[in-house]
């Protein structure tokens, strides 16, 4: 009688979930990006002074191509997508490019045009970029990683003081109900069954919502004056123009998308316990791009990885990509339903800023773990991060630093992720691969001459994998 082959094991990130949990973690990941996501339209569209009405046409747009760019990365066809638990979302790198575009005498028309050209250079750059990953051995990751949380946390911050430009911003009440918030999702991981544990951001943001109805945290009038239906049509607002100057500065932007985007998918990656290769970097990276010229050709703007989503991810444990990817299709819901949307849109700032709390905690403390597998005795990795995370949260810190630069430095450095991620490439080849004053330098896998500890560094990587 011939045996049977035992089935191969699915790995977790290709597992799917019954359908109520897909749900539930889905619902998840689309409250932990939803402010983020519809922040950059209002931005941009404000700015702009745009009427309500095309306001409320470009946060439809963004949603629906939010869920759109989701589905490409974490689905994936041919040479697109990770393939991993990545959310997708509007690029905060590019608001003040485009802010200047729009406002210049450009108009939305030069925006789109200069985002277009963008996504085809990502598309264009993305193997490049996967043959860059031998510079991100655990000692940069871990840094980056680090990096990432830290610089959300201000978001966090401000959610729970009430939101950026709110009236009552820093009132007792919001930071009491954001403190609220966050002791019912450690009281629901401390102690709940396993399965809500994981829900716990959702059990904690649909408790602080229903406590914050009564108390008048929240207005849901604008549920009333939403549309039911809502479609994206190409070019909305007119056929793109193409200006050198536009395209030069979101040329910038999409450099700085794609050392971003390169880190998530590595947080990502770690945390979900599948190391990212050259090629999937690289299809990630090209998906990248396509949602980009997407973006441009239905009225919206650059996308790329959001790292408030890789918290959820270590935090939660649920590392399936389809729980992501039912994220993605209740995006495109929410763009197509525009009444759902503001219902999403009616929870109150300090409600995500006491989950925000949590989540982006979880991505320090990740990058933290990666960089305890890293040597640090008898070589200069302790000056890697400490430069690193130093130069990554001086625009966090200090918003206003670069102010007097040139736009295309400040495009780079405002960008705290960005700023110590190449701070913490270049610091790596300096003191690890440059050969030392002294003599011999150590001989490494990659072909690159390296100093004291880097191999302590290249064997802690295989002990993660």
């Amino acid at each position: 009688m011939p045996t049977s082959t035992p089935a191969r094991p699915v790995h977790p990130v290709d597992e799917v979930p019954p359908v109520r949990q897909l749900a539930a973690f889905g619902l998840q990941h689309v409250l932990a990006m939803y402010a983020g996501a519809v922040a950059v339209p209002l931005i941009v569209g404000s700015a702009m002074k745009l009427s309500p009405a095309d306001m409320a046409y470009l946060i439809t747009a963004d949603l629906l191509l939010c869920g759109v760019a989701t589905l490409i990365q974490c689905v994936g066809f041919w040479r697109f997508g990770v393939r991993l638990p990545i959310m997708q979302g509007c690029t905060f790198a590019a608001v003040s490019p485009m802010v200047l575009i729009g406002t210049g005498g450009g108009g939305l028309p030069a925006i789109y045009g200069s985002v277009i050209v963008a996504g085809l250079a990502i598309i264009l750059l993305a193997p490049v970029f996967g043959k860059l990953l031998r510079f991100f051995p655990p000692l940069v990751t871990g840094t980056v990683i680090l990096i990432i949380g830290l610089s959300l946390l201000p978001v966090a911050g401000n959610w729970a003081a009430g939101g950026v430009g709110a009236e009552d911003f820093g009132e007792p009440k919001n930071v009491a109900l954001a403190a609220f918030v966050l002791a019912v999702v450690l009281a629901v991981q401390r102690f709940a069954p396993v399965f809500l544990r994981r829900i716990a951001v959702l059990i904690g943001i649909a408790v602080g919502l229903a406590v914050a109805v009564p108390f008048g945290f929240t207005d849901f009038g604008g549920v009333g004056d939403a549309d039911w239906l809502g479609i994206s049509t190409p070019f909305h607002f007119g056929a793109p123009t193409f200006e050198a100057s536009a395209i030069a500065s979101m040329l910038v932007v999409a450099l700085v998308t794609m050392t971003e985007t390169t880190g998530d998918f590595i947080a990502v990656g770690e945390m979900a316990g599948r190391k990212v290769e050259p090629r999937p970097l690289a299809d990630g990276l090209r998906a990248d791009g396509l949602s980009t010229v997407l973006g441009g050709v239905f009225n919206t703007f650059p996308y790329t990885a959001y790292a408030q989503n890789v918290g959820l991810v270590g935090m939660t444990r649920v590392r399936s990509r389809w729980v992501v990817a039912a994220a993605g299709g209740m995006l495109v819901l929410l763009g197509l339903l525009p009444k759902l949307g503001a219902v999403v849109a009616a929870i109150p700032a300090p409600v995500l800023g006491g989950a925000g709390l949590v989540m982006f905690g979880t991505v320090a403390a990740s990058g933290l773990r990666t960089l305890a597998q890293v040597e640090f005795k008898g070589n200069d990795n302790l000056t890697v991060v400490a430069v690193s995370v130093a130069v990554g949260m001086l625009p966090v810190g200090v918003p206003t630093v670069y102010e007097k630069f040139p736009d295309w430095f400040q495009t780079v450095m405002n960008s705290g992720i960005s700023a110590g991620c190449l701070t913490a490439i270049v610091l790596n080849l300096l003191f690890n691969h440059l050969p030392s004053k002294g003599g011999s330098a150590a001989h490494e896998a990659d072909g690159l001459t390296s100093g004291g500890g880097q191999d302590a560094v290249e064997k802690s990587r295989e002990e993660i994998v």
